[in-house]
Formats: C-alpha cells, sequence, structure tokens
C-alpha cells in the first residue's frame, strides 16, 4: 500500500473517491457532506489531496485539503477507507499524510476537522488536535454552507451554527510543539506498518 500525493495524473479516481464517499454516508447514517465529482477531481489535479493505492494501483482510501480565511485555516476533510481495507491502520496513515501535507503548503495555518468519528478524532487527538466549540474555527460562510448536503444541517442552523452533532477539532501550530506533532507521525506509521507486517 501506498500513500501519494494527488496529481492531475490521478483524475481518474473521482468516481471511485465519490462512490466511496457516499457508500460511507450511507452505512454510517450520520452526516457527510458530499462534495462534486468536479469538487473532487479539482482536489487531485491541484495536489491538494492524499490518495491510497495498492500496489496494484487499486483505489484504496482519500483525503483532500480545504483552504479558508485567506489561509488562516486548513481543513483535512473526506477522509475515507475502503471497507476491505480497513483495520489495518490505513487511516490513520492517510490522516498522517494529509496532516504533513497541510503543515507543508501552509505552515502558519491553524489545522482544522469536524467529525462525528470516534476513530478520527483518537487520530486528531494523537496529531495534536484538542475539541474546541465551533466559534473557534473559521466563519467563512463558505465552509459552513459545505454542510448544507448533511442530513443534520438543520441542527446545525437552529444553533446558529455554534454547535451540531459533529465535534470540531483544531491544531493550533502556535500552541504545539512541532518535535513532538513529528514524533506523533512517526509513532502513526510505524504502528501502521507494524500492523501489516501482523
Amino acid at each position: 500500500m501506498k500513500i501519494i500525493q494527488a496529481s492531475e495524473a490521478y483524475s481518474h479516481y473521482t468516481d471511485a473517491i465519490c462512490a466511496a464517499l457516499a457508500n460511507s454516508a450511507k452505512e454510517r447514517g450520520t452526516g457527510i457532506a458530499t462534495r462534486s465529482a468536479e469538487y473532487i477531481e479539482g482536489k487531485l489535479r491541484s495536489g491538494k489531496a492524499v490518495l491510497a493505492l495498492t500496489s496494484e494501483g487499486e483505489f484504496a482510501g482519500f483525503s483532500y485539503i480545504e483552504v479558508w480565511g485567506h489561509e488562516k485555516f486548513v481543513a483535512n476533510s473526506g477522509l475515507i477507507v475502503l471497507p476491505q481495507f480497513r483495520k489495518y491502520g490505513l487511516g490513520k496513515k492517510i490522516k498522517a499524510a494529509i496532516f504533513r501535507l497541510s503543515q507543508e503548503l501552509y505552515p502558519e495555518a491553524k489545522i482544522f476537522g469536524i467529525t462525528t468519528s470516534m476513530p478520527v478524532m483518537k487520530i486528531n487527538s494523537d496529531l495534536g488536535y484538542r475539541p474546541v466549540t465551533f466559534s473557534e474555527l473559521t466563519d467563512d460562510p463558505t465552509f459552513w454552507a459545505g454542510c448544507k448536503s448533511c442530513k443534520n444541517y438543520d441542527i446545525l442552523q437552529r444553533n446558529q451554527q455554534k454547535m451540531c452533532l459533529c465535534t470540531g477539532m483544531l491544531y493550533d501550530p502556535s500552541t504545539v510543539s512541532k518535535s513532538n506533532v513529528k514524533k506523533a507521525i512517526e509513532k502513526i506509521l510505524k504502528v501502521t506498518q507494524r500492523k501489516k507486517a501482523v
């Protein structure tokens, strides 16, 4: 299994990614904001995404970067691992890779996410994120408009975008030791390799 930064050469995986995101939303029965095929393809072509592929080139997982507030905030979104590749630590590996890419492209930005997934919350915590109220995240209306396709959007609206079923998590580079984050990424990758070898 390899995790690679996307590029135009990988845009043919767009349909597989969109199908995987749609299937995950149905499986979990929780809100996942949908993105158009054009949007996902744009992330692939611009290099603001990572892909997990088998040695044969089969699509296994994905995540992408969104930039908000004039590059003050970066969101790691769309984390997906196909069912047949789960339970081997691949989600952690993808998350570490997209997190590292976010740091490389936007070193001063705060990195955030909103999720209902406990495994994602645990990975985020390992990387130095902390749970926060939505008021500490971007106030860019375009970000919150992305929640419209989520079945829980009415809850967000009723609460004036202050809370929903998702948990907001934030990584602030000014408050977290970069050496600790590097160690956390290395630990995640080491654990992933050990699980793979079992």
